[in-house]
């Protein structure tokens, strides 16, 4: 099997090695593969994508061909890869992994498609970041098995085609709104991954404590699920390090006092927001009276950068309803000012209504919001 891999293919990553964060380091990845299932039948939560594409592979195999091409949408974290695999290894078949950013130029992926075999799979993760000549390219060898190489330069160029064996390309993109219309026409099946339940992160840090030879209890495995932002890859991380808290205080079992302790000691508390999630929500009560605010002075206000922001703290933060995005910039929930256990101001008195301190850089939300 052949890898080609992208260490910054995954949005959410950041320099900051967040302990919640989907992305992570390659020691980490090493890890994470090792967690993965290799079977659809073994792979816990997502029913529904799960029956689909067990449909999907089921009926290929009975007519003797590859499946239509797939793809994964959805946050970091949620099995997209391991989807993939997944689908190689049902089908019996090699895959070939590369990522959008690796393929800057056409040639990149000629090079990459003209070394397929019949019926082998093609995993390309973060797909909306392929480049526009590459993403023409791949539209014709979904459809038709075959790419145009251009051979010379200027008025004497020709394009030679060269046909291709059936095979399957399966994609993963954190942001499908990014894919263009006539790449995501070309999947057969597409199928959107949500967040975990918290009963199946249990199910699933149970199967990781054993391949590690972690012990632990029910209620310390619960506890470890219930703080991991209903994703398989921070559930696993948050495990490992509830581990190393154990072994070093000398617990001969992860329980729910152990586990207790090291995820406070990690910053991580019960809601799952670690120190940058509570920096955005303090920065926007105890600065911004609730906002609105937009989003570069929010950021300055936290010392991260906009992007880190934007892509690693404020989904969870929206999804769980502390955070709400307005034309006008971020403000903060009730529920964020109860988390914070603070009061709320009086209604119209927040950082756009009469309170005698301006928002900074006064207008900035619009166009930032």
């Amino acid at each position: 099997m052949s890898t080609e891999y992208d260490d910054q293919s995954y949005d959410a990553s950041y320099d900051g090695a967040r302990i919640v964060d989907p992305g992570g380091q390659d020691d980490e990845r090493r890890i994470e593969a090792a967690l993965r299932p290799r079977r659809l039948a073994d792979f816990p939560g997502q029913p529904r994508v799960s029956d689909q594409l067990g449909l999907v592979l089921e009926a290929a195999r009975r007519r003797g061909r590859p499946p239509d091409h797939v793809l994964m949408s959805g946050p970091p974290g949620l099995g997209k890869t391991s989807l993939a695999m997944i689908i190689a290894a049902e089908l019996e078949q090699p895959i070939r992994i590369t990522s959008g950013p690796a393929i800057q130029h056409a040639g990149d992926l000629a090079a990459i498609l003209s070394s397929l075999a019949e019926g082998e799979v093609l995993f390309i993760d973060e797909i909306h970041r392929m480049a526009r000549a590459a993403e023409e390219m791949l539209y014709l060898a979904m459809e038709d098995f075959r790419v145009d190489v251009i051979v010379g330069k200027g008025p004497g160029a020709t394009a030679i085609p060269l046909e291709l064996p059936p095979f399957t390309v399966v994609g993963a993109t954190t942001r499908s709104g990014l894919l263009p219309a006539p790449l995501r026409d070309r999947f057969g099946f597409t199928g959107h991954l949500d967040y975990y339940t918290a009963d199946d992160l249990t199910t699933i840090l149970t199967r990781s404590a054993q391949l590690l030879d972690v012990e632990g209890t029910r209620q310390g495995i619960a506890e470890i699920a219930g703080r991991s932002r209903g994703t398989p890859r921070v559930a696993n991380r948050l495990l490992r390090r509830v581990r190393d808290y154990a072994q070093v205080h000398g617990a001969a079992v992860v329980d729910l006092p152990s586990a207790q302790a090291a995820l406070d000691l990690f910053d991580v508390d019960q809601q799952g927001l670690d120190r940058l999630d509570r920096a955005v929500l303090e920065a926007l009560c105890r600065r911004f009276a609730g906002g609105p605010v937009g989003l570069s002075t929010l950021a300055v206000a936290v010392g991260e950068e906009p992007d880190t922001v934007e892509t690693v703290a404020e989904p969870y933060l929206v999804r769980e309803g502390y955070l709400v995005r307005t034309p006008r910039g971020r403000a903060a929930s009730t529920l964020a000012w109860e988390h914070l256990n603070l009061t709320p101001p009086p209604a119209g008195a927040g950082a756009s209504g009469t309170t005698d301190r301006p928002l900074p850089f006064e207008g900035e939300g619009r166009f930032s919001g």
